[in-house]
């Protein structure tokens, strides 16, 4: 069994690629620990690195990350939205495979001890990791940021580094260092750049005010999109998935006079969690099969975080997989541009009962070709993960759209039958898709 954790270090900075670049280099070439992803944000000033693989070579990893940090980041000279005590601001531990909390836990306190030794880098512990149970919740640590900390900790012993201080690195600050479940980042942009309506929106949907369990977020303004945001941390997917957000803060936006205007994923995600929530439903920008945690784990080390490892594809199946692919290429090409404002091209001069039937015949053809997809990838190679995951939410997303496109003619049907057609196949493709589509769930 592969012993794997993953590593999400947060850093404060997100404007000089130069000095993101240098930390993640610090952080290259360990054997046994592999960068997945990396993403900066210079609104936020933050840069979040994604590290997997062996728990010791990935602690060494995000030391060396921690230290190049402190070489290169001023704490005194910088400032974005997102609040930080640290150069490094955050080092999260995640046991994936044949890892416990517990010993992850073991692994932040090593780590955390060898930031003081080497760096001189005061440490805090949270989450699982934490010392006392007032800071297991990292904003109680981060109160007052780095400039309050700073003077809190000289006079009030309460607010005292878990290792090392009591006073701050003048220039890197402290690190928080803890252990927890897979964290979300995501990130809803509404349609205004009132800051006021975001901040609302994050205070009623965040589980500290009452609001849905494991969420925690802030409002922020976003001035290079000119767009306000509520930025979400989701601590747990399961319990709360991606579309339950999503819906909330489309609710409550709603309830302000403004809208959604889109989301995006920040670093990597869980395929499982994907699969809990549309893509096309969360309106995702920019999102890749290249940012679930699954396919980067093919892709760059050639594992998957979970036991048994999957069979190779029988040799029988391989022309069906074949088969399918060219089918979705083809499927791709002729129907997948069918949208809900309207029927493809060859149907404009037909009656609407016509460019019903061509809108749900697309529709089957997705659904089926998702359901076999579906069938199919608990036999597919690792290797073949991204390219499974990229036809699958192609079909769902052409299966739904084309049931959208159908639905908009209803008000100019003719065929009182065609509309009872209409409502029996989507009940026939919703199943086939695993269910209704977030919007019918509530």
């Amino acid at each position: 069994m592969n012993r794997l954790i993953e590593c999400v270090p947060n850093f404060s900075e997100g404007r000089d690629v130069a000095k993101v670049d240098a930390i993640v280099r610090a952080m290259s070439d360990i054997p046994g620990a592999w960068i997945l992803d990396r993403s900066s944000d210079a609104d936020h000033n933050r840069s979040v690195v994604t590290l997997a693989g062996k728990p010791e070579a990935v602690a060494e990893a995000v030391i060396r990350g921690a230290g190049k940090a402190a070489e290169l980041i001023d704490l005194t000279q910088q400032a974005g939205v997102h609040p930080r005590i640290g150069a490094t601001d955050v080092i999260p531990f995640v046991p994936l495979e044949g890892v416990s909390v517990a010993d992850c836990v073991a692994l932040a306190r090593r780590g955390g001890q060898e930031l003081w030794n080497r760096f001189r880098i005061p440490v805090y512990f949270y989450e699982a990791a934490a010392t006392r149970p007032e800071r297991r919740h990292l904003e109680t640590i981060r109160k007052g940021q780095f400039e309050g900390l700073r003077a809190d900790a000289l006079r009030d012993s309460s607010r005292a580094p878990d290792i090392g201080g009591p006073g701050l690195h003048p220039t890197a600050g402290a690190t928080a260092v803890g252990v927890r479940k897979f964290l979300i980042a995501y990130n809803i942009y509404l349609n205004t750049r009132d800051v006021s309506i975001a901040r609302e929106i994050a205070k009623t949907i965040r589980a500290s005010s009452g609001g849905l369990p494991c969420v925690k977020a802030m409002g922020v303004e976003i001035k290079s999109r000119g767009l306000a945001q509520v930025s979400i941390n989701l601590t747990d997917f399961e319990v709360t998935p991606l579309h339950v957000v999503f819906e909330a803060v489309k609710l409550e936006a709603a309830r302000r006079g403004c809208a959604v205007a889109g989301s995006e994923i920040i670093g990597l995600v869980p395929l499982k969690a994907i699969d809990f929530s549309a893509e096309d439903y969360l309106l995702l920008e920019h999102f890749s099969p290249a940012q679930v945690l699954e396919n980067r784990l093919a892709a760059v080390a050639g594992i998957l975080p979970q036991p048994p490892a999957l069979p190779a594809t029988p040799p029988r199946l391989a022309p069906l997989v074949d088969s399918l692919r060219e089918v979705v290429r083809n499927f791709s090409e002729r129907a997948l541009d069918a949208r809900p404002q309207g029927a493809p091209a060859s149907t404009v001069d037909q009656g609407p009962e016509d460019a019903a039937d061509v809108h749900l015949e697309a529709a089957r053809a997705a659904a089926d070709i998702y359901e076999r997809l579906v069938q199919l990838e608990a036999m597919s190679t690792p290797s073949m993960l991204l390219d499974w995951l990229a036809v699958k939410q192609a079909a769902k997303a052409a299966a739904r759209g084309a049931l959208e496109s159908a639905e908009a003619l209803l008000p100019t049907l003719r065929d009182a039958g065609m509309a009872a057609r209409i409502k029996t196949c989507r009940a026939e493709i919703e199943a086939k898709l695993g269910g209704k589509p977030a919007t019918a769930e509530r």
